[in-house]
């Protein structure tokens, strides 16, 4: 399904990026194995995980070199992109799977905790998508698949840096799949739900019930289970798939709707605050309850 292909996949050291690299290589593509090798804050550095990864493809049989920069600034996404050009001559997919976490709550949340995040997920992507979109734009063909997380499209908490630099992903992604459409790129994006270190860091849910839920998901959703969507997106196949954002976990795939008006109210000669109490508000009950929160959470569906 890749054979002849070039991919970068960012982050792909460990967990859901390297599960992508491997799966992508096994496909027949050429990977650029990109990974600091940093700690889940975002600190340190090891050549190591993106060394190991690389061994574990050409074992293989497949065909990978690593790549150690970071993200956050262009220089280094313009280095990752060359890595590509300089040891396979081209460039065709490019997932950025990279990220950090720093969680805390907003009331308790350093400026750099803030920064830290927003530098890795969003302006990281942003700068990966940059180094490369010109590339796919003279040739006329290029996938390019970003990730969110459901604490950006739905909410949590203790992840406020993390959640908006994941939901400003979904905007990314969405404008560029709009300037992209008529050059042969696609743009797309998964909220991977799967057990790896970083979602071990994730506080446990005060509710007993919806945290032994979600230990049972986590344990069916491995990495691996989150490759195969990633690999055909990159493909060829994929090519009429754009601008879309899928949840993936474990032996489901959803795709995320646009938000939409679900419901509007209209009042002739325009709205007064107390007009909005006793009309607005009745009308649009039903779709909020005050003084509850939300339902957060993914309706269930069967698994096989």
């Amino acid at each position: 399904m890749l054979r002849g292909k070039v991919a970068i996949v960012t982050g792909s050291g460990r967990g859901v990026g390297q599960a992508i690299a491997k799966l992508m290589a096994k496909y027949g593509a050429q990977v650029v194995v990109n990974d600091p090798g940093v700690n889940v804050d975002g600190t340190g550095h090891d050549n190591g995980p993106a060394d190991q990864t690389v061994a574990a493809i050409k074992k293989a049989g497949g065909s990978a070199v690593a790549n150690y920069d970071s993200v956050v600034t262009f220089e280094g996404a313009t280095n990752i992109v060359k890595t590509a050009l300089e040891n396979f001559g081209e460039l065709h997919v490019v997932v950025t799977a990279a990220g950090i976490l720093r969680d805390r709550m907003l009331h308790k949340m350093s400026p750099e905790e803030w920064q830290a995040v927003m530098d890795v997920h969003l302006h990281g992507t942003a700068h990966v998508c940059r180094a490369a979109i010109n590339i796919f734009r003279e040739q006329g063909y290029g996938r390019i698949i970003t990730f969110t997380s459901t604490s950006g499209l739905i909410g949590g908490w203790g992840q406020t840096n993390y959640g908006a630099a994941k939901l400003a992903i979904v905007g990314l992604t969405r404008n560029l799949a709009g300037e992209s459409k008529d050059r042969g790129i696609t743009v797309n994006c998964i909220a991977p739900s799967a057990n790896t270190r970083m979602a071990g860091t994730v506080p446990p849910l005060a509710d007993p019930v919806e945290r032994a839920r979600r230990l049972r998901l986590l344990e069916r959703s491995s990495p691996n289970a989150i490759a195969p969507l990633a690999v055909y997106l990159a493909s060829e196949q994929a090519g009429h798939i754009t601008g879309q954002v899928f949840h993936q976990r474990a032996n489901e795939i959803s795709i995320i709707s646009m938000p939409n008006p679900v419901r509007t109210v209209h009042c002739e000669g325009g709205w007064m605050p107390e007009t909005i109490q006793s009309n607005a508000m009745s009308a649009l009950k039903p779709f909020f309850t005050p003084g509850q929160r939300t339902n957060m959470v993914f309706p269930m569906i069967p698994m096989d």
